[in-house]
């Protein structure tokens, strides 16, 4: 068996891996096929944490994927959240890869993974020192866009996050990281 961290190790070289091979796929799609660059900000929900829904943006990446129906997204983040009563602040900047099934040019849902590089902002009160931590999580989702001209398009997008429980210095000692996020984005194509 793995020791955890041989296990983030492994995992770690897993997502690089896999950003890798979509990024060799990408760079040899021709340049014929449509690829758009997507910058969005939206609302984040933890799944059972103490905040209200905050803000975040993010900025992707889309081409297709090797048939018209299958679309392939590269992204990075940033999201932050308050747990424990506003003890702890989570900062989050993820960095994920997505696969979309397209089974009509303005609808798409699929899923993908990610690397999640997260740091616990410890309140100064608690005399705890403040850690970053990188994880690997899932995701599921899907979006609509609305063109608004020949070159640009709304996108409106959803999706699940799915993350290991995490530990934080304070009690409990355990919480579930999961979470919800929507987003309005301007689908850029060239």
């Amino acid at each position: 068996m793995f020791s955890p961290q041989e296990m983030n190790s492994l995992l770690r070289r897993l997502v690089a891996g896999a950003v890798a091979l979509i990024l060799l796929l990408l760079a040899g799609i021709s340049v014929s096929q449509a690829a758009e660059i997507v910058p969005s900000v939206g609302m984040t929900k933890s799944v059972d944490g103490d905040d209200n829904a905050q803000f975040f943006g993010n900025l992707a990446f889309r081409s297709q994927f090797l048939v018209p129906a299958l679309m392939s997204e590269i992204g990075v983040g940033y999201r932050q959240e308050s747990r424990f009563n506003e003890q702890l602040k989570l900062r989050q900047w993820p960095v994920t890869a997505s696969l979309y099934f397209k089974p009509v040019p303005v609808l798409y849902a699929g899923g993908g993974v990610g690397w999640y590089n997260t740091t616990f902002d410890y309140k100064d009160n608690t005399l705890i020192q403040d850690e970053t931590k990188q994880d690997f999580g899932i995701h599921l989702g899907g979006g609509f866009q609305v063109p608004i001209g020949p070159s640009a398009a709304l996108d409106l997008s959803g999706r699940y996050v799915m993350l290991r429980d995490q530990e934080a210095k304070l009690i409990p000692e355990k919480f579930n990281p999961d979470f919800w996020s929507s987003s309005l984005g301007l689908a850029i194509k060239f």
